[in-house]
Parts: structure tokens; sequence; C-alpha cells
């Protein structure tokens, strides 16, 4: 059965995941018809949410054909966009596990930009690419060095609209934030566990795109862990949902459209805290694959629930 989303205004909040390729989403976010291929995860997730950040693209270029497959599977959703990670190449040092990343340590070459470009154009020229994630670790300190190679960068990459996501809390100041608003470039608010100087939650909006994203709260795994998908095993609770529900809405006051993304991808409590939020904030029972909600019962509360045909229907 084609699943096709009736014809609506562009939401202003849209509200989704990173990524979607996680072998432990099977069996507990996608059903059989997913994991055997007869349904593209896109054109699945697109049934739930409006938006999909690609997190591929930071660790390989977008391959042009692969994007335009992407874009078409998430025609049952009129609505959709993709935001998209910038390559590492261009926000962390190549040697990022041994040495702090700055401006002196990171190095792009001429292919890489031609790669990069490539792969978001596929995006841009279907109209599905609502913006370009420029992400540094947070050893990417607030230096003048640091903060010429961002103005470079942001030169560089000007034809997307741009959102950069600094997690060292010495990038929040009016000085920075002024800059970001002079340059048209969104701030990322993040959700982290804080640790050091890491940055804290922030409700900053610099364009006309506002940005959010959820890592999850796991101290004991963020930095320790021999695993580097432990440190998104976390699921928000209702009361720190509600108080991103409040800065969501800020946010959204000020910006054109604003991106919440969920990245506590571990298990699929993403995809959970995606539809919590998504329901936290229009009011109403969103739609929710039926795999999720039983791996979730707590959703049931606020799901009207679809099977992979998708048909609603109410679980026993």
């Amino acid at each position: 059965m084609i699943w096709l989303a009736p014809m609506e205004t562009p939401p202003r909040i849209r509200i989704g995941t990173a990524g979607w390729s996680y072998k432990d989403w099977d069996g507990i976010l996608y059903p059989p018809e997913v994991q055997r291929k007869k349904v593209h995860p896109v054109e699945f997730l697109a049934r739930f949410f409006d938006v999909i950040e690609i997190n591929t693209s930071f660790y390989g270029h977008i391959r042009p054909e692969l994007g335009r497959l992407w874009c078409r599977k998430a025609a049952v959703n009129p609505n959709f966009l993709f935001t998209a990670k910038l390559h590492r190449s261009f926000t962390h040092s190549p040697l990022a596990v041994m040495e702090p990343t700055s401006a002196a340590s990171i190095r792009p070459n001429e292919e890489d930009e031609k790669l990069a470009r490539e792969g978001l154009d596929s995006l841009a020229s279907e109209g599905k690419l609502g913006a370009l994630l420029i992400q540094f670790p947070v050893s990417f300190k607030n230096t003048s060095l640091n903060r010429e190679y961002l103005e470079q960068l942001l030169r560089q990459f000007i034809e997307y609209p741009r959102v950069v996501e600094v997690r060292h809390s010495s990038w929040d100041q009016p000085e920075t934030i002024a800059e970001f608003v002079r340059q048209n470039v969104g701030f990322c608010n993040i959700d982290q566990p804080l640790l050091g100087r890491s940055l804290e939650p922030t409700e900053h909006v610099t364009s006309g795109v506002g940005y959010v994203r959820l890592h999850g709260r796991n101290y004991d795994q963020w930095f320790d862990s021999d695993n580097r998908n432990d440190r998104y095993n976390y699921l928000y609770k209702p009361a720190e949902l509600e108080k991103w529900k409040e800065k969501v809405e800020v946010i959204a006051r000020k910006a054109d459209t604003t991106y919440v993304i969920a990245n506590n991808h571990f298990q699929a409590k993403a995809a959970v805290n995606a539809l919590e939020l998504k329901h936290l904030l229009g009011g109403k029972k969103v739609a929710a694959p039926e795999t999720l909600v039983k791996s979730y019962p707590e959703l049931r509360e606020i799901a009207e629930i679809e099977d992979a045909g998708g048909n609603y229907s109410l679980l026993a």
C-alpha cells in the first residue's frame, strides 16, 4: 500500500531523528518490511517525521545518486526535508581521538569540497535540503584562529542554509551570537552531558533557521565507553522533554523554521523522544509505528498506531 500524507501547510517546527541506518533499530522501530528492504527506511520514517538529519554525510560524502534516491523515497510526505552534516574533514582533526581539534589541525582539501557540494546539491536541487549542519567537537574553542577559520568555512558554503554546532561554552557569548546574526548563520542549541566546559542548553536564534539537537545525558559513558554508540543510550524523561518543549517554543517564535533532532539513537530511543516532543508541541496524538509502540508501551497514550501497510489501529 502506498501511503501519501495529506497536503497541508509546511510545519514551522520539524521534528525527527539523526540518521536512520542503525542495526539495533530492526525489530524495535523497523518492521520486517523495512528489514527485508521492501520498504526503504527513509520512506518509512517520512510517514512519522517531517525531517531526518543525514548522519552518514559526516563520515563519507553523499553520493549524488543516493541523495536523489532518498529524495524520491521521502516523497510519501510532501512536507519532508533533510538536513545534512558537513563532512568531518572540514570540522575535525584527522586525529581527533588523539589531539584537540582547531583550525591548525583541520585539513580538508579541494576534493573534499567538490564531493561535499555534489552530495548537498543532489538534495538542494530537489528542494529537500533544509539546512547544512557544521558540527565541531568540544575541543574546538572560541579562539581568534578558530573564528577566522569558521568565517572562511561559512563563506565557502554560503549557498546553503548553514547551522553551526559548537560544544564548548566559550562560544556562548554576546559577541559570538552577534557575529552569527551578521553572517546569517544558525546557532545549534544542544542538550549534552555537562562535563567540564561543555555548552549548556541555550535557545539562540541567529538566522531564519532554528536548530536543536538532543544528544542524551549519558554521563557515565560519554567519553569512557569502548563503544561510541553507548554514549547515546539515553531516554529522556517527560520532565526533561517538557523543558525542551518550552525552549523549542521560544526558538520557533523567532525562527522561520525550527528543526529538532533527536540523536539519542541507541535502540531507537531517538524516535521515541521525537514522537513525545511532537505530541507535546502539537497537543494531539501522533502517528507512531506499531513496532515502536510495542517496544515502548509508554507511547500508547499519545499514539495513533500505524502498521507497516499504513493502516491505523489500536493495540490490544
